[in-house]
């Protein structure tokens, strides 16, 4: 039997729309199940006909478990104060978001908590269908590592989401944004091992799940750095019995989509691999996926970075260096090597998620990350005088004092030729003293920057359910394949 959109949202029809009551419409739970997802009886888009009116069903029996909320427009608008610009926190390719407040009179056993209410754009890049999809995934997959969807609207031609508040924002504000703290490296592992399960979660499930638009914007963090995925607008149902992939439009965000999918449209598990290799990659570096602003053979992450990502003799050079080399060499080894795989051109080639998550979930505790920075003093020439100098790392102290101890060194060597000098001409005497003053020059003039060092990132800030919304040059892209659809 098919179950029809008709049935699951009958107010979203003219013919069959009522005046909303006062107090909004919880989903009952016809069945148990609140972790969702690992249902094979999980209801699917494509288990949707449009249009048809030959069911007429609640809509708890499409959502099982799912204990949803229907909210009507006119509570909305009291919960977000008129959608008023003060509560405005961004706009996404959706929609304008707002954060709003539910108290605990609107709905008894809804228990007051801030929330954020997406409205969609009619005029936007996504629509109805994008709409649904996400109540249809969100409204039955629950996990600790999947953002919460509350509930909906749907009148007439207006379509809204009611999120879980999280007051961090998207990883993409915290990264990117220039004005702040650089995220330590125990949060940012932290950040990937979240992000890892949830994708994990999604693949694994008995009906999987292939997220299709995996990336920092659409990874929000709770108050403590957890992270939750969301926007499950483009997400699909995954190959099932013995299809290999599926065949779909291409649709993501460019730097982000992994190349098989671009040229094929052939959509898989490892299509997410890729897209979360891209993630870590900007977790590693500090550095956007695309950055027109940089120069040409810089502005792809991947082309950029990935040469190198197994050499450990210059993985310093594209780390972040914000971090200020307050990271665990060891931790960034492993974890540039499980970049690298996930980047890998052959998708069988790279690791499912499941097998991320165990490789990445030591690395946040690794404690091999040096102390500092540190102020000691450095003689000079002149006796009187003293130069205090910052070290940055207790590496670049290593490296100070090897270089100090051969100076020593070779002055003790000038010493005992002391007889020797006192033989040389004026002229000889001269060229002497200038190349010491040459070389104490050199001494002076401290590290060059090295040219594969990058400068610190770019503000940028988009904001979806608590966050800044970027004005990312990532690009969305949407290709149609030949004989395919969405």
């Amino acid at each position: 039997m098919k179950i029809t959109w008709r049935s699951i949202f009958p107010t979203c029809y003219k013919e069959e729309y009522v005046s909303p009551s006062p107090k909004p419409t919880k989903v009952v739970a016809t069945k148990g199940g609140g972790g969702g997802g690992s249902s094979s009886n999980r209801v699917s888009v494509t288990d949707l006909s449009y249009p048809s009116t030959t069911l007429s069903e609640d809509l708890s029996i499409s959502l099982a478990g799912s204990n949803l909320y229907v909210f009507s427009l006119a509570e909305l608008k009291i919960i977000t104060q008129g959608f008023t610009s003060s509560n405005f926190l961004g706009e996404g390719g959706f929609g304008p978001v707002h954060k709003g407040f539910i108290d605990d009179k609107l709905r008894p056993g809804l228990e007051a908590q801030p929330v954020a209410v997406k409205l969609l754009d009619l005029d936007g890049t996504q629509g109805h269908k994008e709409w649904l999809t996400e109540v249809v995934f969100l409204g039955q997959l629950r996990h600790s590592h999947l953002v919460k969807l509350i509930g909906y609207c749907c009148e007439e031609e207006h379509r809204l989401l009611v999120y879980e508040y999280l007051p961090r924002g998207s990883l993409e504000n915290q990264l990117f944004r220039r004005y702040s703290a650089s995220l330590p490296w125990s949060t940012r592992m932290k950040i990937a091992v979240g992000a890892a399960k949830g994708l994990a979660f999604l693949h694994e499930a008995k009906k999987p799940v292939i997220y299709r638009d995996f990336k920092a914007s659409n990874i929000l963090l709770d108050s403590d750095y957890n992270a939750k995925l969301s926007d499950f607008g483009l997400a699909k149902d995954g190959p099932e019995g013995d299809d290999t992939h599926v065949s779909t439009r291409v649709m993501g965000t460019q730097g982000y989509a992994a190349p098989e999918y671009i040229m094929t449209g052939h959509l898989t598990a490892m299509s997410d691999v890729y897209s979360f290799g891209v993630v870590l990659l900007e977790l590693l570096t500090g550095r956007r996926s695309v950055d027109k602003g940089r120069p040409a053979r810089e502005q792809n992450l991947v082309e950029w970075a990935r040469p190198v990502l197994n050499d450990s003799r210059k993985l310093g050079r594209i780390m972040d260096p914000r971090l200020e080399g307050q990271y665990s060499e060891m931790g960034a080894r492993k974890a540039a090597s499980l970049a690298y795989q996930c980047l890998s051109h052959r998708p069988r080639s790279r690791p499912s998620m499941t097998t991320v998550v165990k490789i990445l979930e030591p690395l946040k505790d690794f404690d091999d990350i040096p102390i500092g920075p540190f102020v000691y003093t450095v003689p000079t020439d002149n006796n009187n005088e003293v130069h205090t100098k910052e070290s940055e790392t207790p590496r670049e102290r290593k490296r100070e004092n090897g270089h100090h101890q051969r100076s020593h060194h070779h002055h003790r060597h000038h010493d005992n030729n002391e007889d020797v000098k006192e033989l040389e001409t004026p002229r000889e005497r001269k060229r002497e003293s200038s190349h010491h003053h040459r070389s104490q020059h050199r001494h002076n003039s401290g590290h060059r920057h090295h040219p594969l060092k990058s400068p610190k990132p770019s503000q940028n800030g988009e904001h979806k359910n608590g966050r800044s919304e970027s004005n990312s040059p990532d690009k969305s892209i949407a290709s149609e394949t030949p004989g395919s659809m969405a």
